[in-house]
């Protein structure tokens, strides 16, 4: 059976990975979208440049109604939330939004908070015991806020974009990484398991 996620006004359908509605996602983006691989690995392999990570955000804040249920919070628990583009020679590839509950942010897991321009991604994988607990992908449009997020830096944005979210484990805490692809990363990178790099 299908779940979907009941979603407030401002926030996109989400549904399981391998929902039917993913068949509506186009090929070379649901590729990306897929991958269980380290997203920052699979970018930094693909840019023929310079890679790196541009914090854009990070403060304590409430969750969207749907990401409070996915992380089961509790009643007012806060979120540590960190926001950061990826870019390939100072163009945004992917658009970033994690999501920390306080109650993550206990032991070696305290880490995080400190990441600054520094990829989660890199974290999250070194270490063995990390588990992806569900993933859901969405459509994003302009009416919902992820969009505005994501597409602050384009004089032009698309008509739509497509991301995903993952729940992981990471020593035994839940934490919430929100990625939304971006055309540059769409347009100009063969998606995951295609012949051949870049394209540029």
């Amino acid at each position: 059976m299908t779940r979907i996620l009941r979603r407030s006004v401002n926030e996109p359908l989400w549904v399981d990975l391998h929902s039917r509605q993913a068949s509506l996602v186009p090929a070379n983006v649901y590729a990306w979208l897929r991958d269980p691989a380290s997203l920052t690995r699979r970018i930094t392999n693909a840019c023929p440049g310079h890679f790196r990570v541009q914090l854009k955000f990070q403060g304590w804040a409430g969750a969207l109604n749907s990401e409070t249920r996915l992380l089961q919070l509790g009643l007012r628990e806060a979120c540590l939330v960190r926001e950061v583009e990826l870019l390939c020679d100072e163009q945004p590839q992917v658009f970033a939004r994690t999501l920390m509950p306080v109650s993550s942010l206990r032991g070696p897991a305290r880490q995080l908070a400190q990441l600054r321009n520094k990829p989660l991604g890199k974290v999250l994988f070194a270490n063995p015991h990390t588990r992806r607990k569900e993933v859901q992908i969405a459509r994003i449009q302009p009416q919902h806020r992820l969009f505005h997020s994501a597409v602050a830096h384009l004089q032009s944005p698309p008509e739509q974009l497509w991301g995903r979210r993952t729940l992981f484990l990471y020593v035994g805490k839940p934490i919430l990484v929100n990625e939304i692809f971006l055309p540059t990363l769409v347009e100009r990178a063969r998606p995951p398991g295609s012949s051949g790099g870049y394209q540029g």
